[in-house]
């Protein structure tokens, strides 16, 4: 899907389901933003808050509320990293206070500040943390590919 420049952009937990075999499949591509930004039924504006990456919070805060927000494969990555350290923690990789509104949220988000994971962890666990921490880099750039991830694991 990222090789061929799609994002799934909404990538939680609630979209990951582990198959029979053990392994993860992503469901719902119901948000997911191809590289033609000229077929868009509805203008993209983040979905599931907790697992949005920081660029694309900052992408929504600094647009119109009517303008498409075009997600690439590096936020699916930090989304990624969001659920599993959500999932293996039971707490959001971005704290902010529960009653905020939606806007102030995501304005916490773009940031790029997340708790350190040795501060929340259930156990040590050096090969996932690492790899949770690098989905979480606030630089695009600095995220693993979902291909290096793969061949990681």
């Amino acid at each position: 899907m990222h090789a061929a420049g799609w994002a799934h952009a909404d990538v939680q937990p609630t979209n990951t389901l582990v198959t029979g075999d053990g392994r993860a499949a992503v469901i719902d591509y119901a948000l997911a933003c191809g590289p033609d930004t000229n077929r868009r039924r509805v203008p993209y504006r983040g979905a599931l808050t907790h697992t949005t990456a920081p660029e694309l919070a900052t992408a929504i805060l600094s647009t119109p509320a009517d303008s498409h927000v075009q997600a690439q494969p590096a936020a699916d990555i930090w989304s990624l990293g969001a659920s599993l350290f959500w999932c293996w923690t039971g707490h959001r990789p971005v704290p902010y206070d529960d009653d905020l509104d939606r806007l102030d949220k995501l304005a916490v988000i773009a940031k790029g500040t997340t708790t350190p994971l040795r501060d929340v962890r259930p156990w040590p666990f050096p090969a996932f943390e690492n790899t949770i921490t690098a989905c979480l880099a606030p630089d695009p750039a600095d995220r693993p590919t979902a291909k290096e991830l793969t061949a990681a694991w």
